[in-house]
């Protein structure tokens, strides 16, 4: 094996280890915090979930991201080190602001930048993967909005995890006790199905549309990248579950999980590489004005002055936290419910953060796009 594949082949790994680490306390960390699985568990699950989204889905983003974007010809290694490079220092600068990066439109960023250079950058397929990347947030948000302002408090009702001793799958649990452990896990399998799905080509697409590297062989190269990730540097994750998604009470945690991993999976079946970070962002959004507009009904809200919205409203019912032994409850009909009830406690959200989070979701790609445009300009690896 010549020199330059081994670094291709270590800066892929590297890729796919932050991957596991970045993307399994999202996963599973609801589960973990709540008791359900241990952290050796959960990083078993998203190490098989992975791959499992990554062999079916992940082909489709990794023939878009290896030949669609750029003709395939254009990924010698030299290049496709470039490209991971960059891919690689998204997850660097991510971790160094606190505000994580999207490794998939940085992989397109990085690509097009290739693209840019060579003057082969294929126009239509870069359209059509910015329409969704516009279009998905959008309808994260409406179905989110729709379901707080409906369904929140009965789903809310339905999944609270009561919390007792001993493990939820023992004899001594109640029937809902193991219904709602079923529904914590399977959405963490979920999470990391979609996660296979669209993110396993952010780690080996570049040497697949290279021809130095299988599809078959590098899913199983990055899954176990990802797999060491999450069984190592995840665990410290796990036990702070630092992200925006798992300090969401349960329900509402439950609730983004679904909208969001099945439209990144939705998107990866169809070949688009997306954001799942952006859509969970505008799912929570969305989430917590659904559910502050049940103060009014559809009438009123017309008629007069929209609904303040507080994001605190997704704390209302009582409903439960991540490890917490609240319950849901009956809630008042849509129009009759004071705004009073809805109490601002613990934001889930708020404008600076939402824009932050939104702001460098879309300028590390462009860092990307440019850095390696730059690069592939200036050092002929063209």
């Amino acid at each position: 094996m010549e020199p330059l594949l081994v670094v291709g082949l270590a800066v892929a790994m590297f890729v796919g280890y932050n991957i596991g680490g970045a993307n399994t306390a999202p996963a599973f960390g609801p589960a973990v915090g709540a008791g359900v699985v241990g952290k050796l568990l959960a990083a078993g699950l998203m190490t098989v979930f992975f791959l499992a989204g990554g062999w079916t889905f992940g082909r489709e983003v990794i023939g878009t991201l290896g030949g669609d974007i750029v003709p395939s010809e254009l990924f010698t290694l030299e290049a496709s080190i470039v490209v991971l490079f960059f891919i690689g220092l998204a997850l660097f600068v991510s971790n160094v602001l606190g505000v994580p990066a999207s490794t998939s439109m940085t992989a397109v960023g990085s690509i097009a930048g290739l693209g840019l250079a060579a003057g082969s950058l294929d126009w239509e397929t870069m359209g059509r993967i910015v329409s969704w990347w516009i279009v998905a947030p959008i309808v994260a948000f409406w179905i989110s909005g729709v379901v707080g302002r409906y369904f929140y408090p009965r789903i809310n009702a339905w999944v609270a995890i009561p919390e007792s001793e001993g493990s939820p799958f023992d004899g001594d649990a109640t029937r809902r006790e193991f219904v709602g452990a079923l529904v914590v896990v399977g959405i963490g399998c979920l999470m990391a199905f979609s996660s296979g799905a669209s993110n396993a080509a952010n780690a080996i697409a570049p040497l697949v549309g290279s021809g130095e590297l299988d599809v078959d062989v590098g899913i199983l190269l990055a899954t176990g990248a990802v797999g060491l990730g999450a069984f190592t540097i995840a665990r410290r994750t796990l036990d702070t579950m630092g992200n925006d998604l798992t300090e969401l009470p349960l329900t509402a945690a439950i609730v983004v999980a679904v909208v969001s991993a099945t439209a990144t999976t939705a998107l990866a079946a169809i070949g688009i590489p997306a954001s799942f970070v952006i859509i969970a962002t505008m799912s929570i959004v969305g989430l917590g004005w659904g559910r502050a507009t049940r103060t009014a009904t559809a009438r009123e809200a017309v008629a007069g002055d929209p609904p303040s919205v507080s994001v605190g409203a997704l704390t209302a019912d009582d409903a439960a936290t991540v490890g917490d032994a609240g319950g849901g409850g009956s809630s008042p009909p849509i129009g009759e419910e004071n705004a009073g009830d809805i109490p601002a406690a613990s934001d889930l959200f708020d404008p600076e953060t939402t824009g932050r989070v939104i702001l460098m979701q879309n300028v590390v790609p462009a860092i990307a796009t440019v850095g390696a445009f730059l690069v592939f300009r200036l050092l002929s690896f063209i």
